[in-house]
């Protein structure tokens, strides 16, 4: 079963937008927007949420609608939520797991497998046994 989410009411077998809590949605991109967190966005129009509730909120794109969901946010905000979201956490520091530690370069990385001289009756060591004759190569 799916949850359905906040903003939409299930009617007839339909979503349909609710509309005070569409209005809160909404609101609550724009708080972000202007410089609140993401939890003082939403507590601004009577939510308690925390922080990553509020994000995954924010962020969800059923928002934009879909063949089942009507679109409650346009693609600008979004977006421009998005932007900011990236902004705070370059800002803050915040993005160091995107590529952190990551070697810098191209590497390239071939494998082959070396002759398979044994036959085994069980096919599980034979997979072993074959899998353990794999190597690879890797160059800079």
């Amino acid at each position: 079963m799916q949850h359905t989410p906040y903003g939409y009411d299930i009617i007839g077998g339909k979503a349909v937008i609710n509309e005070k809590q569409a209005a809160d949605v909404r609101q609550i991109c724009q708080n972000y927007l202007s410089g609140m967190s993401f939890k003082n966005a939403a507590a601004a129009v009577g939510l308690t949420m925390s922080h990553c509730g509020v994000k995954r909120l924010m962020l969800n794109e059923r928002y934009l609608g879909d063949e089942f969901y009507p679109a409650i946010l346009t693609e600008e905000i979004v977006q421009k939520v998005e932007a900011e979201r990236i902004r705070r956490e370059k800002a803050l520091g915040r993005d160091r797991r995107k590529g952190k530690g990551a070697p810098k370069g191209v590497y390239y990385t071939g494998f082959f497998a070396l002759k398979i001289a044994m036959k085994y009756k069980d096919p599980v060591a034979q997979a072993e046994y074959a899998y353990s004759r794999i190597r690879n190569e890797v160059s800079g």
